[in-house]
């Protein structure tokens, strides 16, 4: 039974949760972090972390989605990004990164005028898969349908479509709508498709075939989402119910299993344990990523709302360095604050909860603690 509090006479509302709302507890047994796994798979593919980098030019480059994937996780490249509209985005990154506040938007919006080009979408994706790494590209629902076919020729192993939300029933009096389930049951790579924070909207996005699905909505550390459209989704809140879908529709479905990875609002180690405790099979990153010396970003981090042409979203944010990719995924952490050792920080919350593998932590007993950080 959800509580619901009377917001006034003609309105109800139910309570929702974000990760500092809620602990994870220990329980009678406790284990060594050594012999915590931390691995998933989706689909044909294994990764030895639960982590995706998600697809933002400020976290993820062909570079560093090449170093992501050698350090077990899935990079996702935006392929409408910078990477796939200039030769050299190099000048253009360091650009960003100098800009005033009072100017980042309007430059942003300049920059991301130009338009993509399809054999930079090839140059990008094949320069990851010659790197021997699993290769993820991402696009928008609007961008799918103009793009997609060039994304699969190209050799994408797992194509994700991201938006702000993403639903299996678009209405549009103007342009056709991207058929979700046609598309995903003609296409022949796995889909992760994604946001949605809400049970109904999971599960049919669950029925139109996708593989996975991103739960999310302006919760990101770059999104002003909730300050431009008034719309939020507490994420402890919003992965439970997801993962309330993924069980009914296994059910429904005679067994077939789809994944939930947390987007958004996972900035710190606690977060992505705590998204994991609420039934989430792996986290999408963005600024725990952003936050490396070999991001993009150079300290900076941004999304694609940020530079939206007629009503932006989002922001460039200063988000500093904390170090090198593989130390801030596996340490050793120079500050405590759960910025640095992601992983180590998850096997030693797994360890001291007494759980094994990330499937049976997502059993994990949780309390509602509102964190006080004073």
């Amino acid at each position: 039974m959800s509580m619901e509090i009377e917001l006034g006479r003609a309105k109800r509302a139910r309570r929702a949760y974000v990760f500092d709302d809620i602990a994870v507890v220990p329980s009678r047994r406790t284990r060594n972090p050594e012999d915590v796994s931390t691995s998933w798979s989706i689909d044909a593919y294994g990764f030895g972390i639960p982590v995706l980098g998600a697809p933002m030019d400020s976290v993820m480059s062909p570079r560093t989605a090449i170093m992501l994937g050698q350090l077990g996780g899935l990079g996702v490249l935006d392929l409408e990004g910078l990477w796939t509209r200039y030769d050299d985005p190099a000048p253009l990154l360091a650009e960003i990164a100098s800009l005033s506040d009072a100017d980042a938007t309007r430059r942003m919006q300049e920059l991301y005028a130009e338009p993509i080009k399809p054999e930079l979408i090839r140059d990008r994706l094949a320069e990851i898969r010659d790197a021997g790494v699993t290769v993820a590209g991402a696009l928008t629902p609007q961008r799918t349908q103009d793009l997609y076919e060039t994304v699969v020729a190209a050799g994408v192993d797992l194509f994700v479509i991201r938006g702000t939300t993403v639903s299996a029933e678009h209405v549009s009096s103007e342009l056709e709508p991207l058929n979700l389930k046609k598309f995903i049951y003609d296409l022949d790579v796995p889909v992760i498709v994604g946001g949605a924070s809400t049970y109904t909207a999971a599960l049919h996005l669950m029925r139109t075939g996708a593989a996975g699905v991103l739960v999310g909505f302006g919760g990101g550390a770059a999104s002003t989402t909730r300050a431009t459209l008034g719309i939020h989704a507490p994420m402890a809140t919003a992965v439970a119910d997801v993962a309330g879908a993924r069980r009914d529709y296994l059910d429904e479905s005679g067994g077939r299993y789809v994944h939930v990875i947390a987007d958004g609002g996972v900035g710190t180690s606690g977060d992505i344990v705590k998204a994991l405790a609420m039934g989430a099979d792996a986290v999408m990153l963005g600024v725990a990523l952003a936050r490396a010396t070999d991001a993009p970003g150079q300290g900076f981090h941004w999304g694609p709302e940020a530079h939206h042409a007629k009503l932006p979203r989002g922001r460039r944010v200063r988000v500093g360095q904390v170090g090198p990719l593989e130390q801030i995924l596996y340490g050793p952490a120079l500050v405590a604050d759960g910025t640095a050792n992601l992983i180590g920080a998850l096997r030693k919350s797994m360890a001291t909860t007494g759980y094994s593998d990330l499937k049976e932590f997502q059993r994990v007993e949780v309390v509602v603690a509102p964190y006080d950080a004073h």
